[in-house]
């Protein structure tokens, strides 16, 4: 094989190679209301990430799950109950098919009643103060354990 076949074959290899990285299409851009940037109950609630987990905590230097919907929610200037089943109670319900960036979720953590709270966030995530010993965090709904363990989803606002 000459030379000029090789740099041949190989420009033809390069060409198919650039022609086909053009004709990919990125994924398109997660929109701002979905991601909850601009949600003022979402942005109280991302200002305390890495706060520590307290059992009855309800400001940034510790919180428990209800107590951080209680902080995020108040901050927004939306009056919202302080117990996981005060809120259950109190929530507008919202189908999981229509969230948005600062509804609330309902979880069943012990095999009995719903025991967890947390704020969507938007994207498939969500912001909570998990349990003992871990810190005001971000989960994702796409999770086995998440996904499997919520029982429903609310409005404040």
């Amino acid at each position: 094989m000459s030379i000029r076949r090789i740099l041949r074959a190989g420009a033809v290899v390069l060409l198919a190679m650039a022609a086909h990285g053009c004709a990919t299409t990125a994924p398109p851009p997660v929109a701002v209301a979905e991601s909850g940037e601009h949600n003022p109950v979402v942005a109280a609630a991302a200002g305390v990430v890495g706060a520590p987990y307290r059992y009855g905590g309800s400001t940034p230097r510790g919180f428990d799950c209800s107590g951080l919907v209680h902080y995020a929610h108040g901050r927004a200037g939306i009056a919202v109950p302080r117990t996981t089943e005060a809120q259950l109670q109190r929530a507008r319900p919202v189908s999981i098919a229509h969230l948005r960036a600062g509804d609330v979720l309902f979880f069943e953590l012990d095999g009995s009643k719903v025991s967890h709270v947390g704020i969507y966030a938007g994207a498939g995530r969500f912001i909570h103060a998990p349990s003992t010993g871990k810190k005001v965090s971000y989960a994702s709904l796409g999770s086995p354990f998440w996904s499997r363990r919520l029982r429903g989803a609310g409005r404040f606002h």
